[in-house]
């Protein structure tokens, strides 16, 4: 078997590839188009036949267009995270950083980490990642507008200011519309053009709300059911799971999502660990308001939580293990989901 590993920019794509025992075979540099990403899959397997693994470090927008072409092509496409690549450059005996030590770090780590998450063709997981985060961005966009309306109201008149988050309401942005419609000036003048602005970037975000609701009752309904689980919380989920059959064992995927315990422990401090701070936060952060909202409204999960507490956790480590805890029902409840539940495209090197 041999691995190729990339390290992937925006104009251009570098591959080096390495038997089972890490030795470098020959490298090749091709544009990041997918004219180039074919070149480098017959470069490959002109020299090394088809038992291929391709290792692509997990650099969002960079390394997506490179992992549907190789997914096309039929090639089998394992995810480096850049933390662990970062690791393995540490410790070669060859200093200095290019693009072929990138790549020849990417391809030895995945030789040494064999079960990396493996990239799938998932489009219905792809269209709800690109749809919750493009939200994210109308959210922040409107956010900025709001407080930039805010200073406007403030420099009118200091009385006059609105609740917070009550600009998303439609009653509110209505009264103070007619406000600002008897007075002059231009702070005044702004501050109604900021508004129609608000008007428009919440338009927009509550019907892409609406349709990232709609994706998920059809995708996994059964997710809805887990108390503190919305739909926005569960289109991240799906979105940043990107197909729950590349994962073999719920532990991976506890991993995947940074929840999985970290062991410190030495001598006689045995069972001692930490909090894992690598992993997909952004699953992370998703499992963590379902785990907030449970301690808050009670139910099994506070009642987790209030047992790890009274065993002795602080208050970290026993919200640590409800994360942990959730992970598994997520991964069980994605697993027998019909429609999430498929096995990958392409199968996984591991």
């Amino acid at each position: 078997m041999v691995v190729v590993g990339a390290d992937v920019h925006k104009r251009s794509h570098t591959f080096v590839a390495v038997d089972e025992a890490g030795r470098k075979l020959a490298e090749i540099t091709v544009k990041a188009v997918t004219a180039g990403h074919d070149k480098a899959v017959r470069w490959a397997q002109n020299r090394f036949g088809t038992d291929l693994v391709w290792a692509i470090e997990d650099c969002r927008h960079l390394s997506a267009r490179l992992e549907i072409d190789l997914l096309d092509a039929g090639q089998q496409v394992v995810r480096v995270p850049p933390k662990m690549m970062a690791e393995q450059r540490r410790t070669a005996r060859t200093r200095g950083k290019s693009d072929p030590i990138d790549a020849l770090a990417v391809a030895r780590a995945a030789l040494r980490e064999p079960d990396l998450p493996v990239a799938t063709h998932d489009e219905a997981s792809r269209e709800l990642k690109l749809l919750v985060d493009h939200r994210e961005d109308l959210v922040r966009q409107r956010t900025s507008v709001v407080n930039r309306f805010r200073w406007h109201l403030h420099r009118i008149d200091p009385t006059i200011d609105p609740a917070p988050k009550s600009l998303n309401i439609a009653t509110t942005r209505a009264r103070l519309r007619d406000l600002l419609a008897g007075i002059d000036g231009i702070d005044a003048r702004l501050a109604r053009e900021l508004l129609e602005d608000i008007e428009t970037l919440t338009t927009r975000v509550n019907a892409m709300a609406k349709e990232i609701t709609a994706l998920v009752h059809d995708q996994a309904p059964d997710l809805l059911e887990l108390t503190g689980c919305a739909a926005l919380t569960a289109a991240k989920i799906l979105g940043e799971t990107a197909g729950i059959g590349r994962f073999t064992h719920e532990a991976k995927y506890a991993m995947h999502a940074g929840v999985a315990p970290i062991p410190v422990w030495s001598g006689n401090t045995r069972g001692r660990v930490r909090i894992n701070k690598s992993g997909n936060r952004q699953l992370n952060a998703a499992l963590h308001r379902i785990a907030i909202t449970q301690v808050r409204l009670g139910g099994l999960g506070k009642a987790y939580y209030d047992k790890r507490l009274a065993a002795g956790d602080s208050t970290t480590e026993a919200l640590r293990c409800l994360k942990r805890r959730l992970a598994r029902v997520v991964f069980n409840t994605l697993k027998n989901n019909q429609s999430t539940a498929a096995a990958p495209t392409y199968a996984a090197a591991a």
